[in-house]
């Protein structure tokens, strides 16, 4: 019998957790906000004495205070565990705040005397269950639509395969995202931006596509890349990693990254669950 699916929902506030549940719970997870911490015992006998599939898809919010105690509870169950953790840089989380003119949780309990101060004091709690994440997403650069979307995509195919892999572009000029598990930086081939022809167009135009992958330096990278994320991606599924993010950047984020990641898509499609984000893209070019 296939295993109940417990997604345990948490990360910065400010950075999305509200909208990733309403997005699971469109999607038909039982979603319950602010479970009291105590009860926790009797909802996982609950979950797993129910064999009809009541509770096939439970999604949690949870908080740091209380994170450990949901995470080994349910990890020593009989339940498939999911943390999605969601993050954002310090500098979005500010203007978040600032705009929706609302207080940090933190203020509210008089844990902290400012927003930055509580915001700096909630990284320093989420640093250690971070790490314990199976996704993270990376909310700096998204929209609520992309949020959405990076959320149905992922719970769409997660059941199908142990490893999902996502693939993104992005420019330096804008910041490494936060998300990504393993960064390489292509700013050393050969740049189509110094092309005339090529300079308005992207990686996704065949043209700036052909210029980047079949030029020989970058044949004799994508050889040894692909040497090492094959090693790497069997030894992640033998540690139950969920979703990994390759991340592949470049100066600007609109040539040389997005050959890239279309190129690996591609390469990776057939044998893994596989996604592709061109984060640094403008909407028009998409």
């Amino acid at each position: 019998m296939e295993k109940q699916k417990v997604v345990l929902v948490t990360g910065l506030s400010g950075a999305g957790k509200t909208s990733a549940m309403a997005v699971l719970e469109d999607m038909g997870y039982h979603c319950i906000d602010r479970f009291p911490v105590f009860m926790i015992e009797d909802l996982v006998k609950d979950i797993e004495a129910m064999k009809d599939g009541t509770y096939s898809n439970l999604a949690l919010s949870v908080n740091a205070a209380d994170f450990d105690i949901f995470y080994r509870t349910f990890k020593n169950s009989e339940c498939e565990l999911i943390v999605l953790f969601l993050d954002a840089s310090k500098e979005q989380l500010l203007l978040r705040y600032k705009y929706n003119r609302r207080n940090h949780p933190l203020i509210v309990a008089n844990l902290a005397n400012g927003l930055e101060e509580a915001i700096d004091a909630e990284i320093e709690q989420f640093s250690n269950i971070k790490s314990r994440a199976s996704i993270i997403i990376d909310t700096t650069f998204l929209t609520q639509q992309n949020l959405t979307s990076r959320i149905k995509r992922f719970f769409k195919i997660e059941g199908n395969q142990s490893l999902s892999l996502s693939f993104i572009s992005f420019g330096y000029r804008k910041g490494l995202p936060m998300d990504a598990d393993l960064v390489f930086d292509v700013r050393f081939l050969n740049n189509p931006y110094w092309e005339e022809s090529l300079r308005s167009m992207t990686g996704n135009d065949k043209p700036v596509f052909d210029y980047v992958i079949n030029d020989e330096k970058t044949q004799e990278f994508l050889k040894y890349l692909t040497q090492f994320l094959d090693y790497a991606f069997e030894r992640y599924i033998e540690e139950s990693k969920h979703l990994l993010t390759v991340a592949i950047g470049c100066t600007g984020g609109q040539h040389r990254s997005v050959s890239i990641v279309n190129w690996l898509y591609e390469n990776y499609d057939k044998q893994y669950n596989t996604l592709k984000d061109h984060r640094d893209m403008p909407e028009d070019k998409e």
